[in-house]
């Protein structure tokens, strides 16, 4: 009987609750984990310390939406992830377009002197094992990419919108999940990330975009959320880029990250259009 109420619950009622459950069923891995990485909050996490406590909170992440949709009668179809064909076509046309659509805002941003291409520190080792060694990080970020938006995307695009549509418009329920998706990266960075607070709400509503593009199916925010992952990471892993100091930071990104910056703003912005003319073509 008691399930039976909170299936009738108010949407962001059941929401924290989620949230909740996930949180207490990761505290068991994630206390002695973190005392095996020397971390505790509110210290700043570093690079090695985040990835072993996201993997491990990620890893819960489908045993835990498997019973909240167990409880609603429903399954991760409805959340908009299902296997076929036409799904991977979108997923590969999602990470295509995030690709592309952040080359062209790093080449604009080098156009404008903001910018530098330089030589990966991969490229340093000798003789044949340089190519080796340049592309060692593409594969991981590739599959780390596609982990981490698979999970995103079906929790805050999949069961947070289909939660939320059940006392919302699909627009207001896409800002609310948006919101939470935005104010939960304070959990890994804390107020290092609050500069990048509106831009990854946009962030969570061009996905909410991509999705609604899509028919439902969550295979193009999937694709495009793990270009944007692996290129960022990939680049990121080789040293590829540095910013020159010519621009502002206003413009590069607060704090080095490219959604706190204008340029992060009028990128989200565009592929949103470009979206857009691709639902109404």
């Amino acid at each position: 009987m008691s399930f039976a109420v909170l299936t009738k619950a108010p949407a962001l009622l059941k929401i924290f609750i989620f949230f909740l459950t996930w949180a207490i069923a990761w505290l068991p891995i994630a206390i002695p984990l973190a005392i095996a990485l020397h971390w505790h909050p509110p210290k700043p996490l570093a690079p090695s310390q985040k990835l072993p406590l996201l993997a491990s909170l990620y890893l819960l992440a489908p045993a835990i939406l498997w019973g909240a949709a167990h409880l609603e009668g429903t399954s991760f179809a409805d959340y908009g992830l299902s296997w076929n064909p036409s799904v991977l076509s979108s997923v590969g046309l999602g990470w295509l377009l995030g690709v592309l659509g952040l080359a062209i805002l790093f080449v604009v941003q080098q156009a404008l002197g903001w910018l530098r291409w330089q030589r990966p520190i991969q490229t340093k080792a000798e003789g044949s094992h340089a190519a080796t060694a340049l592309l060692q990080p593409l594969l991981p970020t590739l599959l780390l990419g596609l982990w981490v938006s698979v999970t995103e995307e079906l929790i805050f695009r999949g069961f947070l919108i289909n939660q939320l549509q059940q006392d919302y418009s699909v627009w207001v329920a896409g800002a609310i999940a948006s919101l939470i998706f935005a104010l939960l990266h304070l959990v890994w960075e804390g107020k290092e990330n609050i500069p990048q607070l509106p831009g990854l709400w946009l962030m969570g509503m061009v996905l909410v975009l991509a999705r609604w593009v899509d028919g439902g199916s969550l295979g193009l925010a999937c694709g495009l959320h793990a270009g944007w992952i692996w290129a960022i990471a990939s680049l990121d892993a080789m040293g590829a880029i540095a910013y020159t100091g010519s621009g502002s930071t206003w413009f590069t990104g607060l704090g080095g990250k490219p959604l706190a910056g204008v340029m992060g703003i009028l990128f989200l912005l565009a592929t949103g259009a470009i979206l857009w003319e691709f639902g109404l073509a």
